[in-house]
């Protein structure tokens, strides 16, 4: 029946659009389900669950982190997360950094922009992450890599907001990943090519707005059991 799901959905993905399986409150059972028919991708967005189910399955899963995640978690997932999705802030971005370089990796990350009208989503605002990529700092951080952006849309029945928003991630998307170099004349490596928007609810307005990264985890798992 999982299988069948994702089928179905990933049947409805323009080629080249990656589907993130969101496992989090779903029992391993669920996830091995999942990974029996062909799945690879899975979200989780608590420390302690991803930490727990990564011991338990199997190891050639890609595990994103998608939640908000506290700089004093980071060492947990730092030896094994394929992709942290919700960078908000450069403290963050130092700290992954340094358990990155603890545990010899580059962990690959994406920037989340904060583009939807409510304040409890995380994230840099439009021009607070352009002026951030724009100074170059990010260069220092030689553990982590950048390789694109994150947002989530406001929880709204207005589909026009929610492709405004999708589009306003998807315009931010094309200035950064266009930088060449800073105001100082130091030249820049950017090599974003990761555009994480759309869940259940959007994704068919995310796709049609850039995103080449969905993450779904109700259409494929059912509601959440939530602990």
């Amino acid at each position: 029946m999982i299988s069948e799901r994702i089928n179905r959905i990933k049947q409805t993905l323009p080629e080249g659009v990656r589907l993130v399986a969101v496992s989090k409150y779903h029992p391993v059972e669920m996830i091995q389900e999942a990974y029996d028919g062909g799945q690879r991708i899975f979200g989780e967005s608590h420390v302690q669950e991803l930490v727990q189910k990564y011991d338990i399955l199997p190891k050639d899963i890609q595990w994103h982190f998608i939640g908000h995640l506290q700089t004093n978690k980071v060492k947990y997932i730092a030896p094994f997360v394929s992709l942290i999705h919700a960078v908000d802030s450069e403290h963050l971005l130092k700290e992954i950094d340094k358990q990155a370089k603890k545990c010899g990796r580059i962990i690959p990350v994406l920037m989340q922009v904060h583009v939807a009208k409510e304040e409890t989503k995380f994230g840099f605002l439009p021009d607070e992450l352009l002026a951030f990529m724009q100074s170059g700092a990010w260069q220092q951080y030689e553990n982590v890599s950048i390789e694109g952006l994150m947002c989530m849309a406001t929880n709204t029945d207005d589909k026009a907001e929610i492709a405004r928003e999708f589009e306003q991630a998807k315009k931010l998307f094309v200035q950064c990943s266009s930088l060449r170099s800073g105001a100082d004349g130091t030249m820049f490596n950017v090599q974003w090519k990761t555009r994480s928007w759309g869940m259940s609810d959007d994704y068919p307005i995310a796709v049609q707005h850039g995103s080449n990264m969905v993450r779904i985890g109700s259409l494929i798992f059912g509601e959440r059991i939530y602990k």
